[in-house]
């Protein structure tokens, strides 16, 4: 039973809720450590979270405020971001280099953020020194309130599905690789929830290791949360047997269509209904494999789980489902071209989501962002965008920005490749708030690369192989296309996203794939708004400082303001959660 002061907590959370009109807080304690697991049949030092791996599942609704004190239990500095979160005009509490002084071993900090007018399917992961390869991550789901329906019948149970390409190596050792310039070379393995694959080739699996039972009920139907969170690896995820109804990527309801199998890319989440139609002659198998590799090289990269039916006659057996074709890049481009947006379906808001008519604004800003393989730069193995490798300021740039200090960053990243040679340097863009900027990826890779925008959800409106021009804009979808904020691009081809660029701050747009992050694949965007000096969220009482403004930095017990707040266990925080519901009830 919770305690005592678990009640009084809930109390004080029910006049807070009256005080601040009703969006309530949430409080959790999170001591990020390592601990010992066997993935892969092999022991090793993975990165959890208050013990679990993967970590807790942060289960919100819409405008929630949400306070989580992190103690860094690792041998080295952490931070934590909140992939698609888009912290309105409060970019302090991104958890990026370029917004946060990282939290010292053995230090802890207080995330304060809204979940303010959003929805959907996302993931939390540490952002620094290569360490989502080790873990660290966890789900993210964010619930309609009660006054907006669902645009589909309410599942019988959330079922949140964690894919990713695994190494038995460290992530200290795998940045080693990275900075040598030595291949990634080909995943250990596939997790599932942190697990590895059933045993479904005697000749490529163990006996004897663990893996993951999705346990149903037949004529339910569930909502499965899948999430890569992987390194470098496009996934193929499908159920064998069932269909998967896509509802949801990342914040977007999405057209309900139905499909046989999703190509999911790195930093990506969908929401897929999932309904128990079968017969139950045996159990089935829940698949996540590699895209655009050789097969039978990476063939014991696969990873599987079990669909187990209440009354399943039997274990599954015979060949996995199969796949696309591997090097299939026109069936994977389709497939994603078909992901369209539900203009009719009200999201967090109550107007439909269509209301915003993007294809109709005015494009102030162009960006055609280039990448390139590695190459060495300076003696070292770098990546660029436009030519440059983002080289990380000792001081974070939002300090510097409030600090006004000059030379930590320039705003002066080019609009299109220059013709000079590839230089690390520290170069942001130079957004204008309110504007509408068009960005144009360009994959000058052999392989899938993915990118990501913190601070918004934008509007993939273009994709196509070859190279981006002016009359690429002919095929553009200027009506429903899908708003999320991780897109894929293919190799030798090109993505363009609009953003409206509505929300203040300094955001980081970055690659998902962690080798080309980790090598300068990444870049800043400044959204200042000039007209309203007080529209941002201004600098939090527990700001840690590092860099030219180390001095500030004041002793650890006068940073943080709930480290003495008690630790809510899972269940605690369930019943929390339906509290807060009942004090937001009685509130209206």
């Amino acid at each position: 039973m919770p305690s005592s002061g678990f009640f009084n907590l809930v109390i004080l959370l029910c006049s807070l809720g009256v005080a601040l009109g009703g969006d309530p807080y949430v409080f959790f304690d999170w001591t990020v450590s390592y601990v010992t697991a066997s993935p892969l049949g092999v022991k090793q030092q993975v990165i959890g979270i208050n013990g679990e791996f993967p970590g807790p599942i942060l289960n919100v609704t819409t405008n929630w405020n949400v306070v989580i004190n992190v103690k860094n239990h690792l041998d080295e500095p952490l931070l934590l971001t909140w992939n698609g979160i888009q912290h309105r005009k409060n970019s302090w509490q991104d958890g990026v280099s370029g917004t946060n002084c990282p939290i010292q071993a053995g230090w802890n900090w207080t995330y304060e953020f809204q979940v303010k007018d959003q929805i959907g399917s996302f993931f939390y992961f540490p952002s620094l020194n290569f360490q989502r390869a080790s873990g660290g991550y966890g789900g993210i789901t964010i619930n309609n309130r009660a006054v907006i329906p669902l645009p589909f019948a309410v599942p019988d149970a959330d079922i949140p599905l964690f894919i990713t390409d695994w190494y038995t190596k460290s992530h200290k050792e795998l940045r080693k690789d990275v900075e040598s310039g030595t291949s990634l070379g080909i995943p250990d393995g596939v997790l599932i929830n942190g697990i590895g694959p059933f045993r479904f080739d005697e000749g490529l699996i163990k006996g004897g290791n663990p893996f993951l039972t999705v346990n149903v009920e037949q004529g339910k139907t569930y909502r499965f949360r899948v999430h890569n969170v992987g390194i470098s690896t496009s996934l193929n995820f499908r159920i064998q047997n069932h269909n998967l109804l896509l509802v949801e990527t990342e914040g977007s309801y999405t057209v309900q269509q139905n499909y046989a199998n999703m190509d999911i890319h790195v930093g990506q989440s969908f929401s897929f209904l999932v309904t128990m139609d079968q017969n139950a002659s045996s159990d089935y198998y829940i698949v996540a494999s590699p895209r655009f590799v050789n097969s039978s090289s990476w063939a014991r990269a696969t990873g599987v789980a079990i669909l187990h039916y209440s009354n399943s006659q039997g274990p599954a057996s015979g060949p996995l489902p199969d796949p696309p074709n591997d090097y299939d890049t026109y069936f994977s481009m389709n497939q994603a071209r078909s992901i369209r947006w539900n203009v009719s379906a009200g999201a967090a808001r109550p107007n439909p989501q269509g209301s915003f008519k993007y294809g109709e604004i005015t494009v102030t800003d162009v960006y055609v962002i280039l990448n390139r393989p590695a190459e060495l730069i300076n003696g070292k193995w770098r990546t660029t965008l436009n030519g440059i490798s983002y080289l990380p300021p000792s001081t974070p740039l939002k300090l510097a920005q409030q600090f006004n200090i000059s030379g930590v960053y320039k705003l002066d990243f080019p609009t299109k490749l220059m013709n000079r040679p590839a230089k690390v340097d520290t170069s942001l863009i130079n957004g204008t708030f309110k504007g509408f900027m068009e960005i144009i990826f360009q994959n000058n890779d052999t392989t899938v690369q993915n990118y990501h925008l913190d601070g918004y959800a934008f509007f993939v409106v273009g994709m196509d192989i070859g190279v981006w021009t002016e009359n690429s804009r002919s095929t553009y979808n200027k009506w429903d296309g899908v708003a999320r904020s991780t897109t894929q691009v293919f190799p030798g081809a090109w993505t363009a996203i609009l953003v409206p660029l509505d929300n203040s701050g300094i955001w980081n747009l970055r690659a998902q794939n962690l080798d080309s992050w980790y090598l300068g694949q990444e870049v800043y965007v400044s959204v200042v708004n000039t007209e309203v000096d007080q529209s941002e969220a201004p600098l939090p009482d527990n700001i840690i400082y590092c860099g030219l403004l180390s001095a500030l930095q004041k002793d650890q017990a006068q940073r943080v303001k709930f480290s003495s707040a008690p630790s809510i266990s899972r269940s605690s925080s369930t019943i929390l959660a339906m509290l807060i519901i009942a004090c937001g009830a009685f509130i209206g």
